[in-house]
């Protein structure tokens, strides 16, 4: 089945740079793996090379940088690795900072780098919750 109509709702609420990344990360890997999760697993990881989770939708990382977002796009699949679900784990305590204002997470002035991405991996799964309801 084309990606573009198995996508998920997060990323019909993104860029159309996000849905294209995804679609065709999809329809690549469901031409050498069959449809199903794995193809999925293939496209998410193709996604975060190049766009980040904020709150329900997916955005283009800032200032052009490239790479895996988490150890889990990081390598390949038989080595195993946790999900950042979305947040890239690379990026500065300072991007993270940002994306913890726009999300309007209380306490982020004190947080830890560690504890800014979890609370940014909270507000993006409560955002997400919200938008699906």
């Amino acid at each position: 089945m084309p990606g573009r109509e198995v996508m998920p709702s997060t990323l019909k609420r993104s860029p159309e740079s996000a849905r294209r990344t995804w679609a065709e990360a999809h329809d690549s890997a469901v031409e050498q793996y069959g449809e199903g999760e794995r193809a999925h697993r293939v496209a998410f990881s193709a996604l975060k090379h190049t766009h980040e989770k904020v709150g329900d939708h997916w955005e283009r990382k800032e200032h052009g940088r490239k790479g895996p977002s988490d150890s889990l796009a990081a390598r390949p699949r038989w080595q195993g690795g946790r999900s950042g679900e979305g947040v890239d784990e690379s990026a500065s305590k300072g991007h993270l900072y940002e994306l913890a204002k726009r999300l309007g997470i209380d306490g982020r002035s004190r947080m830890s780098k560690p504890e800014l991405l979890d609370a940014i991996r909270k507000a993006n799964r409560s955002e997400t919750r919200k938008a699906r309801s």
